[in-house]
């Protein structure tokens, strides 16, 4: 088993490698293999529901008093909301200087049915953090509402008699340390599953890959280096200067779950492995990774919010519509909270974006602009979306002094 963690990342890497080569080259050979992607994303699937309300309510009665939850709850939110506002900033002064949009052929455009009816408001959804059937909520993957049932839960676990305090507290950690030992089990498989994910879509991608090259390409290479930017410049100094931590130590341990984000691109599939990676690698205690990754894989979207912001101002570019500074300042406040309500639902980004769109009066048509290289571009924003969970954890823990395997 130790063997297998050491090299897990290379062998991620080879799967990677050999499943392009393979999804290029035999593109109809690929439905043979496919089905070693969906076990691999049902199984990560299956144990996230109940990883996240044994590990919250584990984290937040670990906590002990109210105070210790309200002051790692504002660290927590504080850092989120902080880099999520440095990345749409960010993605916003790039959009803005090199101007992608100006010259786009909008007789480019692809058809997008159905997401202006999934959308919904921004009043909507903050609606969903809570939910009116727990059960129900749980059933449909609604991870927002779902914890905030176990930070509640948690919190008045707390407050009862030590009999049935102690009681609750020991089942829900004894949940949570069987759920972990399944997650580890799962990751064992996840090269092949890697591998049955990414020759699909390579196969069922490639002949897009001349468009992208096209039309296209300024604005996916403003988008890259936005989030290459945010990602290696922005966060590693938060890490190092605020975090006290080593930033590319912790990049270096965070190697698997960032591979399988990239290839997934699922912030949620990813969670189990990006919390096993935090505590056993990067040194970071369960009290912490127990409620900052789960809150942070629902509602801190950096790579998100920063594509939402670009591609409504390429958007904007490519109608001839000049937005102001106040128009902009809105589309970076819409991005910010649509970024925090983006539903675990297939094309969450796209499905936000119509948000962003709304609010400044852009049509929502704009966005079959972007749709032919939504998909690589999703799988770059959810690693940076991990990638920032993971540094928001351990700049956390080291506010609370703990010392971490990558503290300074």
């Amino acid at each position: 088993m130790k063997i297998l963690k050491i090299k897990l990342h290379w062998q991620i890497l080879i799967a990677l490698v050999l499943s392009v080569l393979f999804g290029y080259l035999a593109p109809e050979a690929t439905k043979y293999t496919s089905w070693m992607g969906d076990i691999f994303l049902r199984a990560l699937k299956m144990v996230i529901i109940p990883l996240i309300l044994s590990s919250i309510i584990s984290g937040v009665t670990s906590m002990g008093e109210g105070s210790n939850l309200g002051r790692l709850g504002l660290k927590t939110l504080l850092y989120y909301l902080s880099t999520s506002t440095l990345a749409i900033l960010t993605g916003l002064f790039i959009v803005n200087l090199v101007k992608p949009g100006i010259g786009v052929e909008l007789g480019f455009s692809q058809s997008v049915e159905g997401l202006a009816e999934k959308a919904g408001s921004v009043k909507e959804i903050l609606y969903r953090l809570i939910p009116d059937n727990i059960v129900d909520a749980m059933a449909q993957g609604t991870i927002l509402s779902i914890i905030f049932f176990a930070i509640i839960f948690g919190y008045f676990i707390t407050k009862v008699d030590d009999p049935y305090k102690n009681s609750l507290k020991t089942f829900f950690d004894a949940i949570f340390e069987v759920m972990m030992k399944v997650t580890l089990f799962i990751i064992r498989f996840t090269p092949l599953g890697i591998f049955g994910i990414v020759a699909g879509e390579v196969a069922r991608n490639a002949s897009q890959l001349g468009s992208i090259a096209g039309s296209l390409a300024v604005y996916s290479l403003c988008v890259i280096a936005g989030l290459l930017l945010h990602a290696f410049v922005i966060l590693p100094l938060i890490v190092r200067f605020v975090g006290k931590a080593k930033p590319f130590t912790h990049f270096k341990n965070m190697a698997t779950p960032l591979l399988t984000a990239f290839s997934t691109s699922s912030s949620s599939a990813t969670l189990p492995l990006t919390m096993e990676a935090l505590e056993h690698k990067s040194g970071v205690s369960n009290k912490i990774t127990s409620f900052t990754l789960p809150l942070g894989a629902t509602i801190n979207m950096d790579g998100t919010a920063l594509y939402e912001c670009m591609a409504a101002m390429f958007i904007a570019q490519a109608y001839g519509v000049d937005l102001s500074i106040t128009q902009q300042a809105f589309v970076v406040v819409t991005a910010l909270l649509a970024s925090i309500g983006a539903a675990g639902i297939p094309m969450a980004g796209l499905v936000m974006i119509t948000v962003v769109l709304s609010a400044v009066g852009l049509p929502l048509e704009g966005i079959g602009l972007i749709l032919a290289v939504d998909r690589p571009l999703d799988m770059l924003r959810t690693s940076v979306n991990v990638w920032s969970d993971s540094c928001g954890a351990v700049t956390v823990a080291r506010s609370e002094n703990e010392e971490t395997a990558v503290a300074m």
